[in-house]
């Protein structure tokens, strides 16, 4: 009878926290399994594939965009030996050891699980919502922002903190004006996004003001009612796009009834530590902080988290330890790029095209249904995207 095989550690999440735990585990000789997710909760890599340039992330003084910082990260716990799988994780049992951990293509055990699920964005629930998600109402400024029906329009952005003022900014390049909605008379983010906020002429901030309603025509926004809390006025404000920046929900719907949750669906762990409420699971990152919620302070407990499991398997005897031959960073990093199809080397019968000459001459000449993939280089989801894009063509 063969015996199944137990992994020494499972890493659900991705993100700072979820690949510095890995490249930590993975190090330690541990071989760690990552799903960095799919769908549930976001996107791989975690909020940070939204962003663009991350300015406060150490070593970096020229900055560096939330997608290539994820994409580094990534290749780093490769590097070492992470098994990584891009699923979700749908199942997890908690109540005997091993854990047992199911995603949407398999089935896992683990002497240790180490949790980075993070968090997502709020939503209002204004009535009109779901009318104009997607068609004017977005989650995120920066996926969406450049999108035709933004660009040179009147623009709202709701939320108080960093991230609505980073929003409010970067909209500013594409959209005419931009107006801040915040609920009290002053806002949460730091000194210095406030600064930039109150400085830019392109930006008015409407204080004490929570939105009412969304309208619209054809299927599109058109513009916001919104409602002053201290006089009880309502009016309207003529804006194409509604962006929410008001905080998230932590991705915590998995454990709920095994481990032990905050009032606010927040993991709780011991303080000062990352250990949670069963003895080898850990949790790190913004799934167990409500407070700082940087990633600098995600990829800290991501770390915490890995030497914590490390130590757990050493002293219950669980560990077992892999030997490996580390791949070098140059041969990780370095793409190979597919040179662009010519006159004499395009085939038209061929599946898969690359550059423009390629793509001319099937539009012209070829009655197959055609796929164009770009991916810019700054968009974290067009990143994702292209993988599993070609999984399918693939299949």
């Amino acid at each position: 009878m063969t015996i199944p095989k137990v992994e020494n550690t499972v890493i659900i999440g991705s993100g700072p926290a979820g690949f510095t735990a890995a490249i930590y585990a993975a190090r330690a000789n541990l071989k760690p399994v990552m799903f960095e997710g799919l769908q549930a909760g976001g996107i791989p890599g975690g909020q940070l594939m939204t962003t663009t340039e991350v300015e406060n992330f150490p070593g970096f003084p020229e900055g560096i965009t939330g997608p290539q910082l994820m994409e580094q990260m990534k290749l780093q716990a490769e590097r070492w030996g992470t098994e990584c799988y891009t699923e979700d994780v749908v199942e997890v049992d908690l109540t005997q050891r091993p854990f047992t951990i199911r995603s949407t293509e398999r089935e896992v055990q683990a002497h240790s699980i180490i949790i980075a699920t993070g968090a997502t964005a709020k939503r209002l629930g204004l009535p009109s919502e779901k009318t104009y998600w997607n068609n004017g109402i977005s989650a995120c400024a920066i996926c969406d922002g450049a999108a035709p029906i933004f660009v040179g329009e009147d623009l709202v952005v709701i939320g108080g903190g960093d991230s609505a003022a980073e929003e409010a900014v970067y909209l500013t390049k594409y959209g005419s004006h931009v107006h801040l909605l915040v609920r009290k008379g002053e806002m949460r983010a730091s000194k210095a996004m406030q600064d930039r906020v109150l400085a830019n002429p392109k930006i008015t901030v409407h204080w004490h003001t929570e939105a009412v309603d969304v309208f619209g025509e054809k299927g599109l926004m058109t513009g916001i009612k919104v409602r002053n809390k201290q006089t009880g006025v309502e009016t309207n404000i003529a804006a194409k796009g509604l962006f929410y920046a008001i905080g998230h929900n932590p991705n915590t719907s998995l454990f709920k009834g095994q481990l032990e949750l905050d009032a606010v669906g927040y993991i709780k762990v011991q303080p000062g530590t990352v250990a949670t409420s069963i003895s080898g699971i850990y949790a790190a990152g913004d799934v167990q902080d409500h407070e700082y919620r940087q990633a600098i302070t995600a990829a800290g407990t991501g770390c915490m988290a890995a030497l914590s499991a490390e130590r757990y398997l050493s002293e219950h005897n669980l560990i077992t330890e892999y030997s490996q031959e580390v791949v070098t960073e140059k041969e990780v990093v370095t793409e190979t790029k597919t040179p662009e199809a010519t006159e004499n080397t395009f085939d038209i019968n061929a599946t898969r095209h690359y550059g423009g000459y390629a793509l001319r001459k099937l539009f012209h000449e070829s009655d197959r249904i055609l796929m164009v993939k770009y991916v810019s280089p700054t968009c974290g989801p067009c990143r994702t995207l292209k993988p599993i894009l070609d999984k399918v063509v693939a299949e």
